[in-house]
């Protein structure tokens, strides 16, 4: 049997594989090390420790920033750096976590300076001069409206803002009792202002600062004991807040329930100036003649609703009232708030006389 062999071919060989590939390879090598010294250089200059990564100094300018409520150290940070008060909002984070008190950074308006250093800035808004004072102060009986203008005016929020919130009063934290009228709850008191707050978050601390006022003098529990529901005490305390120096306020009460339990009418300017929307002491026969639920010459009984909002001392004394047989009181001096107490009525008469004529003597700019 034939066998077949080898199939024999002349000439050359085929070229090796490897034949020519070291130059190759090392031009490539070359290329490579060339690009990455390139791309270290690139590095190095970026990251060159010449390049600042923090301002020098306290800085210069004035630049306003708020911290709100919440605000983490990072969110401090970003808003620094956005208003250019430091550099980067790392370098802030960097000098903070070596400073345990910047975690005492709390909300507010702070006025700070342009290209401070971070250590700077963080000294500069643990100083209470940084940070602007700005306190709401509402004092004893301001009325509603009164209170949203004051509100309005300190914190630069639209009055229309309050109104709206007030529109909605079950968000606001009302007692039960309240029925959802807010006159009388927006309880007089000085309030921090952070400048993040919304009118409804404002008008809520207001009725919360009441509530607690309320707790305190024990005004639910101890309604009772004057024979009224708590609503009715809180009128009659913005009552005698209206009328008389807290001195008096007691001595007012009591005259207050006794023309109740006598069936008198109250007659108090304060409530017909209420239902005018004025602050008159003096008031003519026009006036007095308004036809309001809240007359209380033309109508019996206390008004509907308080007529301010009464501090505590007012509401304890709506609470306990003082010992006497009063049915009248006049404010013989209006500069100083001197009040007269007497059950005659020809007393009475004589404390009216006396009040003209100071009245007069003060509008003449006698004293």
């Amino acid at each position: 049997m034939s066998q077949l062999a080898p199939m024999m071919t002349e000439g050359p060989l085929p070229p090796s594989r490897s034949r020519g590939s070291w130059p190759r390879r090392i031009t490539v090598l070359i290329v490579l090390v060339v690009v990455g010294v390139l791309a270290f250089m690139t590095i190095s200059v970026l990251q060159s420790p010449d390049e600042p990564t923090e301002f020098v100094g306290a800085g210069e300018g004035e630049v306003v920033v708020v911290v709100e409520r919440g605000d983490t150290l990072t969110e401090i940070g970003q808003k620094l750096a956005e208003a250019g008060v430091v550099m980067s909002a790392d370098a802030f984070i960097n000098a903070a976590s070596v400073d345990d008190r910047a975690t005492k950074i709390g909300p507010g308006k702070y006025t700070l300076r342009r290209q401070m250093s971070s250590t700077a800035a963080i000294e500069l808004m643990l100083d209470p001069s940084s940070r602007e004072a700005s306190r709401l102060v509402l004092p004893e009986g301001l009325r509603l409206d009164q209170t949203v203008a004051e509100s309005a005016e300190v914190t630069g929020l639209p009055r229309s803002d309050f109104e709206q919130a007030l529109a909605a009063p079950a968000s606001l934290g009302l007692p039960e009792w309240a029925k959802e009228r807010p006159e009388g709850f927006l309880f007089p008191a000085t309030y921090d202002i952070a400048g993040d707050e919304t009118a409804e978050a404002l008008l809520q601390s207001f009725v919360k600062r009441f509530n607690q006022a309320s707790v305190e003098v024990g005004l639910e529990e101890r309604a009772a004991n004057v024979g009224l529901k708590p609503y009715k005490v809180l009128t009659v305390a913005s009552l005698v807040q209206a009328e008389v120096a807290p001195v008096d306020f007691a001595k007012a009460a009591r005259v207050i329930y006794n023309r109740l339990d006598q069936g008198m009418p109250l007659q108090l300017d304060s409530t017909v100036a209420y239902a005018l929307g004025i602050n008159d002491i003096r008031l003519n026969e026009e006036q007095l003649a308004t036809d309001s639920p809240f007359n209380t010459y033309a109508n019996k009984g206390l008004p509907p609703r308080p007529i301010n909002s009464p501090g505590a001392e007012a509401m304890e004394a709506a609470l306990d009232p003082a010992e006497g047989d009063w049915l009248y009181f006049v404010t013989v001096d209006p500069s100083t708030g001197e009040t007269r107490f007497t059950a005659d009525y020809d007393e009475f008469l004589e404390f009216k006389r006396q009040f003209q004529e100071r009245l007069a003597e003060l509008e003449a700019g006698d004293g």
